[in-house]
Parts: C-alpha cells; structure tokens; sequence
C-alpha cells in the first residue's frame, strides 16, 4: 500500500462531537435580543378577537411586531420577499408597519390559527425552539471548527511552538504572495524552518474539494521555494473518497499532506 492508499483508508467518516451540533450561547443570546418583544406578543395568545387584540397591541407599541419573522423561522437580516395578496412582491418587513399588514400576515402565515388555538403557551420558548432548528445550518461551518480543535490538541499535546489564525503579512522575510494577503490556521515555528499550516475536513464530495486541492497544489511550491517555509495542508473526511484525483495530484505536488491519523508522524519529526 503506497502513501496515498494509506491516506484514503485514514480517512474518517466524521469529526463531529455533540458540542457541534448546536451552538446554545448563540441561541440564548438571539433569543434574549427580542424576548421583551416576545413577550408582549404572548397577549395574542388565546384571544377570540385576535383581530381586535392586534389592534390594542399595535397602538400601544407598534415596534412589538418587528419580530414576527422569526416566528416563521425567517430572520429580518435575510430580507426575504413574498407576493402578496394583490399579486406585488413584497419585503416580508413591509406587513408591519401597519395594523392591517400585521393582520394579514398573521392570517396568511397561519399564525392566527397557532395563538387562538393556544399551540404556543409561550414566544420566548417557542422561538428558543426555533433557533435551534436555525443553527443547524450553521453545523457545516462548525465541522471546519471542529478540524481546527482537533489538529490544535495534537498540537497542544506534541508541545509544539505553535499560533493561532496569522496572516501572511506578519511573517518575516515572507513574500511569496506579493501584494495580497492569506491567514493561516495554525503557524508553527522550529530552529530549522517555519511550517504554514491549513486545515479543512470534508465529509461529503462536491466542487469545493477540487478547488481546494487544485488551489493548495499552486499555493504550496511558492510557499516551498522559500527556505525558510513550509508549506502544510492536513485534510481528512470521507468527502475524499470522491475527489481522489485531485487529491492525487496534490500528492504529487505537496510533499507534507496529513489527515488526523498521520499528523502524528509530522509531528514526531519536527520534535525530534
């Protein structure tokens, strides 16, 4: 079995933990910027003239209903549009300015349904609830994260001399990018050279990893050229497996390419 082949059957099938799968400090924090909103709108719930209850609400404090995206898992920021009931399309955010705006959209969401029928006992819980479901689109991000943590404990452990997240125009003599710059995820510095470190994990295919095979395979040989650097990539994940000439080719090319099996050989050397 070549170097390559060996690779491949390292790969992991995932590097999730169950702290990743949902960021509950982020949850907390987006649903206590419109708790007080929230619940204000809990008056809503349960009432037989929902209409005539919108109304009351609405000239008490217009500003209250700002958060009825959220409601329907929609965030404000996102600016998303609808077609109305003339046939125009909308910005979700014009039905609340006013009472009538407000009354349809509760209606047409189904939202009038969900309070008089007391489906929700309470906002703030209820979209607690849905930011969680939100962040779970947030879960590919936190797989890169998780990479990072990962190669950082074997860092930590092997007690390398090692730095987080540098960007290229902080190192000495380093001019391999000209004008442009790039951060690193990890730096690590020894007597003889200098290591420029880049981690990603990938659990399934898709065109991202060609093109960050293909953009390492050009990255490294300039990064290479300079004496006193190295270029590193450690990769790992099942996504791989589809992508294998690609990754082929960055064998040939980059001399130092690990997964989380193998960055222990690399890391035995350096510490020699």
């Amino acid at each position: 079995m070549n170097r390559f082949e060996l690779f491949l059957s390292q790969l992991k099938e995932t590097n999730s933990t169950l702290g990743s799968f949902t960021d509950f400090d982020k949850v907390r924090a987006n649903t206590k910027k419109v708790a007080i909103k929230l619940n204000q709108l809990n008056y809503l719930i349960g009432q037989n003239d929902l209409h005539g209850a919108i109304k009351e609400l609405f000239d008490e404090n217009p500003k209250v209903f700002d958060v009825l995206e959220i409601l329907i898992a929609v965030r404000s920021k996102d600016k998303r549009k609808v077609i109305n009931k003339m046939g125009d399309i909308v910005l979700i955010e014009n039905y609340f300015h006013t009472v009538e705006g407000v009354i349809e959209y509760i209606e047409q969401t189904g939202l009038a349904s969900v309070f008089q029928n007391k489906d929700i006992t309470n906002l703030v819980d209820y979209v607690f609830g849905i930011e969680v479901g939100l962040d779970t689109n947030a879960r590919k991000n936190r797989g890169g994260d998780d990479m990072a943590k990962a190669v950082e404990a074997q860092l930590r452990n092997a007690g390398v001399d090692y730095a987080c997240e540098v960007y290229s125009d902080t190192l000495k003599d380093f001019d391999v990018l000209g004008d442009d710059s790039k951060r690193f995820d990890f730096v690590i510095y020894t007597d003889r050279k200098t290591f420029l470190i880049e981690t990603n994990f990938y659990n399934g295919g898709g065109s991202k990893l060609n093109e960050v095979a293909r953009a390492y395979t050009e990255l490294a040989p300039k990064i290479n050229d300079n004496s006193l650097y190295e270029f590193v990539w450690i990769t790992d994940g099942k996504g791989w497996e589809h992508a294998q000439s690609m990754l082929r080719e960055a064998f040939n090319t980059i001399p130092r390419i690990y997964n989380l099996t193998s960055l222990q050989e690399f890391l035995m050397e350096i510490t020699k």
